[in-house]
């Protein structure tokens, strides 16, 4: 997506209407009646708007996030290997394979502190050797399927909010895959 910003110029500065005269230092002016300079108390108006202009154009603000707002976190997280973990195992019971998928990569994971902790996170789940008619289901003993007709991958996006700290515990989890 690109944002850009724009500044709306007023008219009526001196003879020719327009934006306000600068002066030599690129600073804004105001205009006199006889349209000479006057001195102003904003300075450098313009570079601010390019800085400004730049960083919406560009989709990057390397400012500190806001508190209560997503922020990445590692994708070795403890709390989002175990929503990953819970979303294969969710995908498998409603899904009609004859195997069992596990997480293969996380390619971008966030968390948000608020009233409770909401993970967000984009993953691929790959499908394994292990059927789903046999006993032991555990994933972290299952090799993936090698490349081949067997082989099958899904794009999954999940966005979990928890309440771990009230029992029973309150969870709002949505799971989307597609392939």
């Amino acid at each position: 997506m690109f944002l850009s910003a724009g500044v709306k110029k007023q008219s009526g500065f001196g003879d020719k209407g327009g934006s306000p005269p600068l002066s030599p230092a690129g600073n804004a002016a105001e205009a006199s009646p006889s349209g000479e300079p006057l001195k102003c108390g904003v300075k450098n108006v313009r570079g601010v708007i390019d800085d400004f202009e730049v960083t919406l154009a560009s989709g990057r603000d390397h400012r500190p996030s806001m508190p209560g707002s997503p922020h990445n976190i590692s994708k070795n997280d403890r709390g989002l290997q175990q929503v990953v973990l819970n979303a294969a195992y969710f995908f498998n019971n409603e899904s009609n394979d004859a195997f069992l998928f596990k997480p293969a990569t996380i390619d971008r994971a966030q968390k948000q502190i608020v009233k409770g902790v909401r993970y967000i996170a984009d993953f691929q789940i790959s499908r394994t050797v292990c059927h789903k008619r046999d006993k032991d289901n555990n994933l972290s003993r299952c090799d993936f399927q090698p490349p081949g007709p067997l082989h099958q991958v899904f794009q999954c996006h999940i966005d979990v909010w928890m309440i771990p700290w009230e029992k029973p515990q309150k969870k709002n989890f949505n799971l989307l895959c597609k392939q």
